[in-house]
């Protein structure tokens, strides 16, 4: 899946620049803990610039940097099951 996360668009900003990423959750929920990264399971495809607004930025408060992962999470998976990286049993 993080192979794949690569080969995909930004799921935020749509860009195809060949800086984008399996982005990993970063809540604790997730997995995600000190010097822990959260599932691969977890994970959005996004640009570095995104991926760098969303870890280190200052524009989106916590809710907004949320909700901008979920979204991005929920058409990276979407994506995979639609071209068979995932599927059901």
């Amino acid at each position: 899946m993080l192979d794949a996360a690569r080969e995909l668009p930004c799921q935020h900003c749509g860009a195809q620049d060949g800086t984008v990423v399996a982005a990993h959750s970063n809540q604790l929920r997730d997995g995600k803990g000190r010097g822990l990264k959260a599932h691969d399971y977890r994970i959005a495809s996004l640009c570095y610039r995104c991926h760098s607004e969303l870890d280190q930025g200052t524009r989106m408060g916590k809710a907004e940097r949320l909700e901008m992962w979920e979204d991005a999470h929920r058409k990276t998976i979407g994506l995979f099951f639609e071209r068979g990286v995932i599927g059901l049993l």
